[in-house]
């Protein structure tokens, strides 16, 4: 099985770039300084609120996008 690390060998980008351009903001319709627009996400990413339920699957090219109570994002990461 290859190793795949997201950055190197995905086409989906760095951690480091989701962080930049999510870190702080909501997940919206449009983008600008508070809200980042949905339709810029990569293709395969999901939103996770404090408890919700997810699935163990893991995928290294979906980009999970962890959100507070308030919907400011705090986390992000592959899998």
């Amino acid at each position: 099985m290859p190793l795949v690390v997201p950055g190197i060998n995905s086409s989906m980008g760095d951690k480091s770039d989701w962080v930049n351009k999510l870190m702080g903001k909501t997940i919206g319709d449009n983008s600008n300084e508070t809200s980042f627009a949905k339709q810029d996400l990569s293709q395969s990413h999901r939103v996770l609120k404090p408890g919700d339920m997810k699935t163990m699957d893991h995928d290294p090219n979906r980009l999970n996008i962890h959100v507070n109570e308030e919907g400011a994002v705090h986390d992000v990461n592959y899998g």
